[in-house]
């Protein structure tokens, strides 16, 4: 029974610990790429320790839904406007501090017309 209570009481501290984790050791915020009514959009996803906390992209406020695990969805022709040509990450603002996060691989490159394309096989 000593054991019992013993293993409860190093569970409760270790939630508790897990309670106090700051805000610089949450997830970085996350891109994939989505279908949406405009088309297609680079939906990003992320956690805020206050849910009242302003979240921006690329400098921009952005409204985002949800509270502490927020979301939101931005038009592919949109995020073509606001970011340079072959990007390869975003920064993505929480209360105030930015975090570079990587784009889905070749969402920003623009599309050439093929002339040939040779497959091998080994």
């Amino acid at each position: 029974m000593a054991g019992f209570f013993r293993w409860s009481l190093i569970a409760l501290v270790a939630g508790v610990a897990g309670f106090a984790t700051p805000a610089s050791a949450m997830s970085a915020p996350s891109t994939r790429l989505v279908s949406c009514v405009s088309g297609d959009c680079l939906q990003v996803s992320g956690h805020r320790a206050d849910r009242n906390a302003p979240v921006t992209f690329n400098g921009r406020p952005i409204a985002v839904e949800g509270e502490r695990r927020w979301q939101f969805s931005l038009p592919v022709s949109t995020l073509r406007l606001w970011c340079e040509p072959n990007v390869r990450a975003v920064s993505i603002g929480v209360d105030g501090a930015e975090t570079r996060t990587r784009l889905p691989i070749g969402m920003m490159v623009r599309p050439h017309e093929l002339t040939m394309l040779v497959i091998r096989t080994k």
